[in-house]
């Protein structure tokens, strides 16, 4: 079974990119190999080309390949992609392709073998759905992976961190770890001081 983590968010938009690549980073500095991977991708922008069928170019997906320097092919990095910023689901009804999740699971095969630790982003939380009776959750137990869960340092932050913690222990997965990111620039509020001590205090993690 291939070693890493899963990396989940509270929301979109908390910067699971950015803390995928440094934990990659971070892993090769113990010496050990580490691969990143976006499994899904939406909002792809389509290379400027005359072929009709453009290619969609997965941002995330080419931040990860480019910043660990990996050489593996984009399709195996980030091999379902959608020009719609979207869930999924809706991306994948609106443009007609369905979700391959079987691409997907060859994939984080193939990549696994060639690494010592994978590291594979999510697509927004937990609950967004892939396919209407398949979830980021469902991807996760596939994968066999613990979750690192990603978390805005602002105010709400502490119920929506420990919804994801204890709804993921609830539905029997390993949570590895809360990373709090300061993906923007402090506010200096009372609320960015106090959360992290506070969900240090009462998470089960």
């Amino acid at each position: 079974m291939a070693k890493g983590f899963f990396i989940t968010g509270t929301d979109t938009g908390v910067g699971k990119t950015v803390i995928t690549a440094a934990l990659i980073r971070a892993i090769g500095l113990l010496g050990l190999r580490a691969c990143g991977m976006k499994p899904i991708e939406t909002g792809c922008i389509r290379a400027k080309s005359k072929v009709k069928n453009r290619v969609l170019i997965p941002s995330d997906g080419m931040f990860l390949r480019e910043l660990t320097d990996m050489d593996d092919p984009i399709d195996l990095v980030t091999p379902v992609r959608f020009e719609n910023p979207l869930a999924p689901m809706v991306a994948s009804n609106i443009e007609g392709i369905p979700v391959d999740i079987d691409k997907i699971k060859r994939a984080f095969e193939e990549l696994s073998k060639g690494y010592d630790i994978i590291v594979v982003e999510g697509i927004g939380g937990l609950l967004v759905p892939i396919k209407r009776d398949y979830f980021v959750l469902d991807l996760v137990r596939d994968f066999g992976l613990p979750i690192i869960v990603v978390s805005r340092p602002g105010l709400g932050t502490i119920n929506h961190t420990m919804l994801t913690v204890n709804y993921a222990i609830k539905e029997g997965l390993e949570v590895a770890g809360i990373i709090i990111n300061y993906s923007r620039p402090p506010e200096g509020t009372l609320a960015e001081d106090t959360n992290p001590e506070i969900i240090r205090q009462i998470s089960p993690v």
